[in-house]
């Protein structure tokens, strides 16, 4: 893990150096609501332990490198896994005026 500047800590996947598989869609929507309900309290090894459906470590690592390029999950400074998308926000920077 490295701390960049916003103070954020930048993901590390290892997805090359690792077997990976492609998850499904309802499993890739199930550790997203299971992220998003359980905000800022497991780690990424935690957060593997705890989902509902189990899966292989590639899988799981292929999830949240989906999540966390889309802008969805960041890790904080201890580690913790926190949702931050919101859409509502979004549209509204979208759509308000720029001068």
């Amino acid at each position: 893990m490295q701390e960049q500047e916003t103070g954020e800590i930048k993901m590390e996947f290892n997805v090359g150096e690792i077997i990976v598989r492609s998850p499904r869609l309802e499993t890739v929507l199930m550790v997203e609501k299971f992220i998003k309900d359980n905000s800022g309290e497991y780690k990424k090894t935690e957060l593997f332990q705890k989902i509902p459906k189990k899966m292989m470590w590639g899988t799981f690592n292929i999830i949240l490198k989906y999540l966390y390029d889309n802008n969805k999950i960041l890790m904080d400074k201890e580690g913790y896994i926190v949702y931050i998308w919101n859409p509502e926000l979004a549209k509204r920077f979208i759509n308000r005026k720029r001068y």
